[in-house]
């Protein structure tokens, strides 16, 4: 107990170093972020490295039943439904339709990341602006050369959300990046799919 309350203390302090207003918020965005990130990199489980045509005659065969990921699982649903539908005119559409939730799931939380990503700076810069004005006001009246750490110090306090601002924007855009191209390759990964059950021919020809 007596650990939760120093650890309770110390995050307040840290809180308090950039300023409640601003520091809360930017902490919240952290979470949100790492959140979304986290659920698109779990969602962004290709399954196998192997290429579609050869994910598609394994499970077409028999060779491979158990889905490891995404793609894995796109390709026996669209192994039953190509079984299931005779008319070839009508099967892209089904495939079109079942693929949509696939699709959908690839970009899910896409736009927080990238929100996030440009507005922590600019939360972070709006610290800075406060606390600078504080620190000006404070100037002014002469206060600040009563208190511990002079003009440094407030300034130092200012440019403190500014950098969290950063911290919290920098990993969120490189990852957030390599995950886009990640979900667009998966996203071609579907259309490959659709095509190659499409086409005319046995699949176990492919």
């Amino acid at each position: 107990m007596e650990m939760i309350t120093t650890l309770f203390v110390q995050f307040n302090v840290y809180m308090q170093s950039g300023g409640a207003l601003i520091m809360y918020p930017l902490f919240i965005l952290v979470f949100a972020l790492w959140y979304g990130l986290g659920y698109r990199y779990h969602t962004l489980q290709r399954g196998t490295k192997k290429s579609i045509r050869v994910l598609i005659r394994k499970f077409s065969t028999g060779k491979r039943t158990e889905a490891r990921g995404f793609i894995d699982s796109a390709v026996v649903e669209g192994l039953e439904i190509r079984q299931q539908c005779k008319d070839s005119q009508m099967l892209r559409k089904f495939l079109d339709d079942a693929f949509y939730s696939y699709t959908k799931a690839l970009g899910k939380y896409k736009s927080l990341v990238k929100t996030i990503v440009i507005v922590a700076p600019l939360i972070g810069l709006l610290g800075t602006v406060i606390g600078m004005i504080e620190t000006f006001d404070s100037l002014a009246s002469m206060s600040l050369f009563s208190q511990s750490g002079g003009i440094a110090g407030g300034i130092s306090q200012a440019l403190f959300t500014t950098q969290l601002g950063l911290v919290v924007a920098v990993p969120g855009l490189v990852i957030g990046r390599l995950l886009d191209k990640k979900a667009a390759n998966m996203e071609l990964d579907l259309e490959q799919i659709t095509d190659i059950l499409c086409s005319e021919g046995n699949l176990n020809e492919i």
